[in-house]
């Protein structure tokens, strides 16, 4: 069975293959701290079903201590290393498995693999804290091999060190309206596909918290970046099939071992499995 991604808003995704249920960054709440969810209802119960979640780096919107207390008992936590000891409030989550990570690792999950690689990112746990966890992000190599880059601007090291992969789930925007290089906006976005050069892409992080007061504050910075990155990738990376998902969506991206034998038009739209479509 091909893999299937999720898309349940900001850097929430599901993704399923060879059998395991992974879960990212999971955020599930309508307001945290001066944002607000601005997009699509919370995720339902579901959403919080997964084998293993993997958190890209400390910041309150990727790791949400009251998200991750849904997970069900026994659920496998991968963090980055350092988390415990940045994020006291982790070590009350005592019902998950919660696995220390840093770049280079490689983790054995059923069948599947997690390799945990870089990310150009603050990792602290702002605003306070000394202390400094790693900003990862992970390829999942199953069936397919999907890379779930968390927060990131570009880094010289990207393509090598991500390696080959079939699906990127790439951030595209924020949730606000600055974006600084350790993040990637629909341009950076676009530059990282005709670096990696995969498959299909699906954009994340963007388009669901917005800071309370601030919707007149360049709104094209929250309504924008997922048709301005299919518009940019189609120029900077045409062989990559972009997938615009709304909240809750979900697309079987096809990858080399699921593609029809007739082939698929470059830049064009896939008969690819899913409510997801390639725009």
């Amino acid at each position: 069975m091909p893999v299937e991604i999720t898309w349940w808003g900001h850097a929430t995704c599901t993704v399923e293959d060879s059998g395991v249920r992974l879960l990212t960054d999971p955020l599930f709440a309508r307001r945290l701290a001066h944002l607000r969810r601005r997009r699509g209802a919370p995720p339902p119960a579901e959403a919080a079903a997964a084998d293993v979640t993997l958190v890209s780096h400390l910041h309150a919107d990727h790791l949400h201590l009251p998200s991750l207390a849904r997970l069900a008992p026994g659920t496998r936590l991968l963090v980055p290393r350092g988390a415990r000891r940045a994020v006291p409030g982790l070590r009350r989550l005592d019902r998950l498995r919660l696995t220390e990570v840093a770049p280079g690792d490689r983790v054995e999950i059923g069948d599947l693999v997690v390799r945990v690689v870089h990310a150009r990112h603050d990792g602290r746990r702002l605003p306070i804290g000394p202390h400094r966890a790693p900003a990862l992000g992970y390829v999942i190599e199953g069936e397919s091999r999907t890379y779930f880059a968390g927060d990131t601007g570009l880094f010289d090291e990207m393509a090598d060190e991500v390696g080959p992969v079939d699906v990127a789930l790439l951030p595209v925007g924020g949730w606000g309206p600055h974006l600084g290089e350790e993040h990637l906006d629909a341009g950076r976005a676009a530059e990282a596909l005709a670096r990696l050069r995969p498959g299909s892409a699906v954009p994340v992080h963007y388009g669901t918290f917005w800071p309370i007061g601030m919707d007149a504050v360049r709104p094209h910075e929250f309504h924008t970046p997922g048709t301005e990155f299919v518009r940019l990738s189609a120029r900077r990376a045409p062989d990559v099939r972009v997938h615009l998902l709304d909240q809750g969506e979900s697309v079987r991206p096809k990858v080399a071992g699921y593609r029809s034998s007739s082939g698929d038009a470059p830049g064009g739209r896939t008969d690819d499995e899913g409510e997801g479509e390639a725009r």
